[in-house]
């Protein structure tokens, strides 16, 4: 059985302190030999853990004790190996950037469709109005081509500052239908809804992501496997490393 526990989190916070927090967050993962990243900016945490289950979630209860923390959410998934050569814990601009810094997520983040819900649309034809659902995978091009969701839409896009400009280049495409964005654990689609609310598009994320959604409902709907940044490469639909 696989005895490595890998998480990935994020949560939209205010973090007035990173610099500082960064030390101690170094020094935690350290003393519990976990391995991975952890990055920290003002509007928040996103980090990729892997190490002990009961180091891995010490560390991420110690986070929870913390106000500011409290709300983040875990996915787990289970490998034979440390899929990270090291521990890093950096301070950044953005926590996903965007390079728009009127997108706010900790300030208040788009509708939300959990997994379940999706899936009832999709194996109904349409959302629970009878609109057309479409979804739209904000994930870079290379990530796209390992796997994505039957008939998503996919932009071609190289990095994910460049999704505004296609959302402005593409929006009468949106127009008139159920938009979920997905991405895969959720962080990009945070900011990604937002901007297509912005844009007048009805625009909803998916929660927790495809990682989520496999965590629930498996490979439905899915064709592929699911890319991620570490040495694993990519997940298939059980949460295991593709084969």
């Amino acid at each position: 059985m696989a005895s490595v526990l890998n998480v990935s989190a994020y949560l939209f916070t205010r973090i007035a302190d990173p610099a500082a927090l960064r030390v101690v967050l170094k020094g935690r993962a350290d003393a519990a030999a976990l391995r991975g990243t952890v990055l920290l900016a003002e509007e928040g945490i996103n980090l990729f853990l892997a190490g002990a289950p009961d180091d891995v979630r010490g560390f991420v209860d110690a986070l929870r004790r913390e106000d500011r923390f409290a709300a983040l959410t875990t996915k787990e998934s289970w490998s034979d190996e440390q899929p990270f050569g090291r521990m890093l814990v950096k301070v950044k601009r953005e926590i996903i950037r965007m390079d728009r810094p009127a997108i706010r997520p900790e300030s208040g983040r788009a509708p939300a469709v959990s997994p379940a819900e999706l899936r009832r649309w999709l194996d109904q034809g349409h959302d629970d109005t009878g609109r057309e659902v479409v979804l739209l995978d904000t994930r870079n091009a290379f990530e796209v081509d390992y796997g994505t969701f039957d008939g998503a839409i996919d932009w071609r896009i190289e990095r994910f500052t460049q999704f505004p400009e296609a959302v402005a280049e593409h929006r009468e495409q949106l127009a008139g239908k159920t938009v979920v964005s997905f991405c895969t654990g959720g962080i990009r689609c945070e900011k990604a809804a937002i901007v297509l609310r912005d844009e007048g598009v009805d625009a909803f994320q998916l929660e927790g992501g495809i990682l989520g959604y496999f965590e629930n409902e498996g490979g439905a709907h899915w064709n592929g496997d699911c890319f991620v940044f570490d040495e694993r490469e990519a997940l298939s639909p059980d949460l295991g490393p593709r084969s």
